[in-house]
């Protein structure tokens, strides 16, 4: 343990309950009016393929040397399936629109050899394809979200491809997919139409894609068993215009519409800001822009009511997270960014704001699992380490399935720095599926702790108890040299002898305890 791990841990056992500071936050949870279920589909990841996100980072091919099954790496797998992945969607991404899924079946040294022409003009093998994914998704545990190929496929081909996935008939797809290793039919949970149909997708109008999408939905068959939720491709950043076309146009043939929104500290994709050295006016900054999530989910809610007002369809916020500046030295077609407690902060702050919206918001995925932008895990050939942002996951599995509560608070103040403004404290409270109420909390200050006096009325609080991820710089990260400069601390506090609790949050800290 190195000495700043030793101040934080210390910092942390010293939390007290007791009577209400003057100057503490109230936080009032109301358990006894439970709110939308909070769908475990929230935390789920991507992987597309692009620079070393599959490639090396999960797939080292079943001859490697390194330690894998199937061809995906044991210890990745492994660190994954601690953080209960419950959904990954692939194979992109732009790159899904590109991508030829017959490219991806039969003897792998077989398979053709592509450009992948969106992300760094490197050759894609195809050694990854339909059925090395849903090995992978089963050693996960997790459900498999597939995204079709409507940029340059067409309905034949993506409908081709769920019937070669789904169908327990004795057709020639279903026998092609039996004889390449797979007798049942392959669990699909999601089909999405397309993506970014906006932008890299095909440059299309809401209304010319909504009139595409029907016609491909239309041919996507599958065993009612075995048939997956179809998502439409929808907007991005401030543009609900796909939401409210979407939502009209489509409701009877899709289960929910996507939504992309990236969070860069300059708000420029231009020159974005660097992952690492940053000032406290690019970390306030950036948070300032991440919690803009909170007004995207609400205007495009806002904008499917009007069509939609029992909420049968779900707004998927499948691509979210942090977009820097490259790494100095490397492809810039590889996105790759290092992942440091600013980036655990902005997980959970986007976590609360997707727990308040559980009732439309069933499904996130955050770009992406490994090695590209905000990442999970962070590989060099042989060698994992694992992110702050793994450790957020990590800390947040009690939210999966659980039930919204509400949450209040009450004198909460503004923390201020280089024109930017953000509330000093989020939260979010749910029931958990073993019973006990859980409480995350998350103090923007990089400057200062907080206090925060807890409340849930009818109910008397004896303690709480959890885990706490800070540091003393907030650009603290890890590295192959100090794989553990930054994780989890233990983290309890007690109420007094007047039976109120007041939880002291470290300044920049993200906070995620059971109550008792």
């Amino acid at each position: 343990m190195n000495q700043i791990q030793r101040g934080v841990l210390a910092l942390c056992m010293l939390a007290s309950g007791g009577a209400f500071a003057a100057d503490a936050v109230s936080l009032t949870i109301d358990a006894a009016k439970p709110g939308a279920v909070i769908n475990k589909d929230v935390y789920g990841q991507f992987a597309e393929h692009l620079g070393t996100g599959i490639y090396e980072g999960l797939w080292v091919g079943p001859k490697s040397k390194i330690p894998n099954t199937k061809g995906w790496r044991n210890d990745v797998v492994g660190a994954l399936k601690n953080i209960h992945v419950p959904l990954v969607r692939w194979p992109g991404g732009c790159f899904a629109d590109e991508y030829h899924w017959r490219d991806g079946i039969g003897a792998r040294e077989k398979r053709p050899v592509k450009v992948n022409t969106n992300w760094g003009g490197v050759d894609e093998s195809n050694a990854v394809g339909t059925h090395e994914f849903f090995d992978l998704v089963e050693m996960l545990g997790a459900d498999a979200y597939v995204n079709g190929n409507l940029g340059t496929g067409s309905a034949q081909e993506m409908s081709e491809w769920v019937e070669y996935m789904t169908s327990d008939s004795k057709s020639t797809l279903a026998n092609m997919r039996r004889k390449n290793g797979h007798d049942k039919p392959f669990k699909v949970a999601y089909f999405a139409v397309g993506n970014e149909a906006w932008g890299c997708g095909g440059n299309m109008s809401p209304q010319y894609y909504s009139d595409v999408y029907k016609q491909v939905e239309t041919f996507l068959r599958a065993p009612k068993q075995y048939r997956p939720k179809i998502i439409a491709s929808g907007g991005n950043d401030n543009d609900v215009t796909w939401s409210e076309v979407l939502s009209k146009e489509v409701k009877k043939q899709t289960d929910g519409i996507s939504f992309h929104y990236y969070t860069i500290p300059t708000g420029k994709w231009e020159v974005k800001g660097a992952s690492t050295g940053f000032q406290e006016n690019e970390w306030i900054s950036t948070l300032a822009n991440t919690l803009r999530m909170e007004s995207h989910i609400q205007k495009n809610s806002a904008a499917m009511d009007k069509n939609d007002p029992e909420k049968k369809l779900g707004l998927f916020v499948d691509e979210w997270g942090t977009w820097y500046d490259v790494e100095k030295g490397t492809n810039p077609g590889f996105l790759f960014q290092q992942n440091t407690l600013r980036d655990a902060v902005v997980a959970a702050l986007n976590f609360n704001i997707f727990h308040a919206h559980a009732e439309r918001v069933r499904m996130t995925n955050i770009a992406q699992m490994v090695n590209v932008l905000q990442s999970m895990i962070i590989t060099d050939k042989d060698k994992m380490l694992l992110t702050p942002t793994y450790y957020a996951y990590q800390m947040y599995v009690p939210f999966q399935g659980a039930t919204s509560l509400p949450v209040t608070l009450k004198d909460n103040p503004d923390y201020s720095a280089g024109g930017f403004k953000v509330p000093e404290i989020s939260a979010s409270a749910a029931r958990g599926t073993d019973g006990k109420l859980y409480l995350a909390l998350v103090n923007t200050n990089p400057n200062k702790d907080a206090d925060v006096a807890l409340n849930i009325p009818g109910q008397s609080i004896k303690s709480v108890k959890g885990n706490v991820l800070t540091s003393s710089a907030m650009d603290t990260h890890n590295t192959f040299q100090s794989p553990n400069a930054i994780k989890p601390a233990p983290f309890s506090a007690a109420a007094g002898a007047d039976g109120k609790l007041t939880v002291k949050i470290p300044a920049k800290a993200v906070i995620v305890v059971a109550v008792e």
